[in-house]
């Protein structure tokens, strides 16, 4: 029977405690309670120019994910809290973002986005210990589109997860070092694999020697399958972000991971994703950014297909952005796929590239 990893403790910790602003790792300790809300609403149209019969267009995303209509991807709101040594963060969403990202979740949990609690553990090192549906550990892309440097996220940030169901301790030592582990059900889950009853961990280390630059070390330990199958899969996400300039910044990625192949197999498939990210900042109100990443998955671990070199695919994405006023912001993108294979799976004509241009307005409040 599928069950929830920690909300037991998620709820008593929500009712017996008034908790903190956020995820971030603060050391205040007042006993004022204070609550802000905060918001976004995110609507796009997208041509893809593949012309798929479905409003869908690629089974493989699942952000900005629907062609020639106009569409509500993220529509959010959030309360963030904290009193004394607790903090806490509840969010539902509704969108294009939630049909796709939480199909396997039943019933109102697929509009749960965050619902977490926290309590801090000691002021020297400024440890953590939060529970519940938490924002992802992995990567450098947020669900909320404005938060990224490109309009549409990533073919490898697409593919891991956007959130995490568990615990997690987090330990900041120094202002350039931040540390956690986490345990948490299967691969991006609130419910439980059917069938699975053990939890997977999860590690981060953040490293930011200057203010202009971070890297950051994630992984995954576990697996996404019931007891009976369970393959393990190890997975790593590295990634630098260099401010080089008041006016480029870069980002650097890698992602790696394998899978057994069977249970109990010494057999291990692999899949990675190296990526190049740029943005240019032209003044206060205009800046662009141009995306490079290629993903390599030739199993279908992660992106399902049946072709001889499985999904081996170079995207390419360039993307203008204008900041009508604060908080509203229009964006406009075109990025283009490229594989080895006839692996975008259109009904009359399969084909190894895909074109699309995407436009976005964005509201955050």
């Amino acid at each position: 029977m599928k069950r929830i990893w920690q909300f037991s403790l998620l709820f008593f910790l929500l009712s017996t405690s008034t908790p903190v602003l956020g995820q971030q790792d603060s050391i205040s300790t007042s006993n004022e309670f204070k609550g802000v809300v905060s918001g976004v609403v995110d609507f796009f149209y997208g041509y893809d120019f593949n012309l798929p019969e479905s409003k869908m267009r690629l089974p493989f995303l699942s952000s900005h994910n629907r062609h020639n209509q106009v569409a509500l991807n993220l529509g959010l709101i959030k309360i963030a809290m904290t009193k004394g040594q607790f903090r806490g963060n509840v969010a539902l969403h509704a969108g294009a973002y939630s049909v796709d990202n939480y199909a396997e979740e039943p019933g109102i949990l697929k509009h749960v986005f965050e619902a977490n609690a926290g309590v801090l553990l000691s002021k020297k090192g400024n440890v953590w210990l939060d529970a519940g549906v938490l924002p992802s550990h992995i990567g450098f892309e947020s669900a909320i589109s404005t938060d990224n440097w490109t309009l549409t996220r990533s073919i490898l940030a697409e593919n891991t997860p956007y959130f995490l169901t568990g615990g997690k301790v987090s330990f900041q030592p120094a202002e350039k070092w931040f540390f956690s582990a986490l345990v948490f059900n299967g691969w991006q889950r609130i419910t439980n694999v059917e069938g699975s009853t053990k939890p997977s961990f999860g590690t981060q280390v953040a490293f930011r020697p200057k203010d202009t630059i971070l890297i950051n070390w994630s992984t995954f330990l576990g697996s996404d399958d019931p007891d009976a199958t369970r393959r393990r899969r190890y997975f790593s996400n590295l990634y630098s972000q260099f401010q080089v300039s008041d006016a480029f910044g870069l980002t650097l990625g890698m992602d790696m991971g394998v899978q057994q192949r069977l249970r109990g197999s010494s057999i291990y498939d692999p899949w990675f994703s190296p990526i190049v990210i740029g943005q240019v900042k032209w003044n206060q109100k205009l800046k662009s950014a141009l995306r490079i990443e290629y993903y390599q998955d030739r199993t279908g671990i992660r992106v399902k297909n049946d072709h001889p070199n499985g999904f081996a695919t170079t995207a390419v994405s360039v993307n203008m952005d204008y900041s009508i006023w604060k908080g509203l912001l229009w964006r406009i993108e075109a990025s283009n796929y490229r594989s080895r294979d006839q692996v975008f799976l259109y009904p009359e004509t399969p084909t190894s590239t895909n074109f699309f241009l995407i436009s976005s307005l964005a509201y955050r409040f």
